[in-house]
């Protein structure tokens, strides 16, 4: 049976086209006669949007020689949408494109299986999960895709002679499902939110009678990841009420960010069949909820020699490559919010003393600072964490943030400004205080035009206005308050 498949996928248009070289031809063969031969069922062929929501169709296992020869067409629309899966763009004119690419009628693009990324679906046996690239109609890459953006970033990296390894940080809520929000008149667009209450009461940071209690909720996940690949790498139980932490091996950028859409894609799939429901939210409107960041650990690898260019020699001083790191950080850390902080609600977690930055600063081992230096003699684990992003990011883009910024001061051998150790401090520049000021940065941002395309930008920030216009347009409950018994 491998021959036969072999046969059909390698004469199919993707491989005919270089969009599957030898290499994953020959896998993508073997997937498939070995999920026929262990009674699998479905595959979810699966995309991640331009929000880090996995999108696909599934497909019976009789079909997945067919998906890998020719690929699996989708409407265009979904690479259009806001966070209300809202059709932001024009489809049913004459003119609409991104760049050179045309979108109008609802047309379709391609989402073309990697085999590399196979994986088990645990919760549901008899299925399995393959992540895909976004081809046009040509069977051209999808500039502004996800996997093509931070691919985009991490080839530059690469011609600057270095390789990133980044490690992850993402924290979360569990609640109990009080009510499922499935009654007509919650079916809005998007839907009116679940009602929940807490699995704990929280504020009790790393408690182990905490752990405790939610160990079996945990142990759910934790094997659940573990078997999907995904490498956890710690448990924790957080500050806030019902909010939990997970920390994920150290890897390249493209191996994480694909982990991070399918941890949470996962984590809500099992919470959902216990009855529960698991956020991401930046910061929930609950009473006494915490806000959820997403810490990223990065540092670089020399390609020539393999070391980690950023662990300091005895003194402790910064290696050029760090400072430089350092400074592409800051530099570019108003434009880069955007990538980082994709929301609405994100910006409402840049707090002071929250554990959460509100200004662009770094310090050495400093939780406030938006750069937390962790460089020590000899450590060959030296690297910086960036606590800016919250746990709502696409993680490609947000990823490719961070390697374009760094990239941009090693370009520059820019040098950062002296350390702080009073990161709310108001001599430090702000970061962007709401989702507008962060698409205006972006929207003034040459590097991002430069590296990603001046459509890349259009067409990001055009979502996101999108999404704030409609945001001004609901009246709130503060205005209710404010108003509605004065006037």
């Amino acid at each position: 049976m491998v021959n036969s498949h072999l046969d059909k996928i390698r004469s199919g248009a993707l491989a005919r086209a270089g969009a599957l070289c030898d290499a994953q031809v020959e896998q993508a063969a073997n997937l498939v006669a070995e999920y026929e031969a262990d009674g699998v069922e479905t595959v979810r062929l699966l995309f991640a949007d331009q929000h880090g929501i996995l999108r696909g169709k599934t497909v019976v296992t009789a079909a997945l020689a067919s998906a890998f020869a020719s690929g699996i067409g989708m409407p265009s629309t979904l690479l259009l949408k806001d966070t209300a899966h809202k059709t932001v763009f024009p489809v049913w004119s004459d003119d609409v494109s991104v760049g050179d690419m045309a979108l109008q009628g609802a047309s379709d693009i391609l989402a073309v299986p990697d085999p590399a990324t196979a994986c088990p679906v645990p919760w549901s046996p008899h299925s399995r999960i393959i992540l895909c690239r976004v081809l046009d109609r040509e069977l051209t890459p999808v500039t502004f895709s996800s996997t093509q953006v931070l691919g985009t970033a991490i080839s530059g990296l690469q011609a600057l002679g270095f390789s990133a390894v980044m490690g992850l940080e993402t924290e979360f809520q569990v609640f109990e499902r009080v009510d499922d929000g499935l009654d007509h008149r919650q079916a809005t667009m998007p839907p009116s939110a679940v009602t929940t209450r807490n699995i704990n009461a929280g504020w009790q940071f790393l408690t182990e009678t905490r752990y405790g209690a939610a160990e079996a909720l945990l142990d759910d996940i934790r094997r659940t990841a573990q078997q999907m690949g995904l490498a956890p790498r710690t448990v924790e139980i957080e500050m806030g009420p019902s909010q939990f932490e997970f920390t994920f091996d150290p890897s390249d950028p493209m191996a994480q960010a694909h982990r991070y859409v399918l941890f949470r894609t996962m984590v809500k799939e099992v919470c959902h069949r216990r009855g529960l429901h698991a956020s991401f939210m930046a910061k929930p409107k609950l009473p006494n909820a915490a806000a959820n960041g997403w810490h990223i650990h990065q540092s670089l690898l020399s390609n020539d020699s393999g070391e980690n260019v950023f662990m300091p020699d005895e003194t402790g001083a910064l290696t050029p490559e760090a400072a430089a790191w350092i400074a592409g950080l800051l530099d570019n850390a108003p434009t880069s919010c955007l990538m980082t902080t994709p929301t609405v609600n994100g910006y409402k977690r840049y707090a002071p003393f929250q554990l959460a930055p509100n200004r662009v600063a770094w310090g050495r081992d400093n939780r406030g600072a938006m750069v937390r230096a962790l460089l020590t003699p000899g450590d060959r684990a030296s690297r910086v964490e960036n606590r800016v992003a919250d746990s709502t990011v696409n993680p490609y883009f947000a990823l490719a943030s961070q390697i374009i910024s760094g990239s941009d001061g090693l370009r520059r051998g820019a040098q950062p400004p002296a350390p702080t150790a009073s990161p709310y401090a108001e001599d430090a520049a702000r970061l962007p205080q709401s989702l507008i000021a962060a698409v205006e940065a972006m929207e003034g941002s040459a590097l991002y035009k430069e590296t990603l395309g001046e459509s890349f930008v259009t067409y990001l920030t055009h979502i996101k206005k999108a999404e704030w216009e409609r945001y001004l347009m609901t009246v709130s409950e503060w205005e209710q308050d404010e108003y509605f018994n004065l006037y």
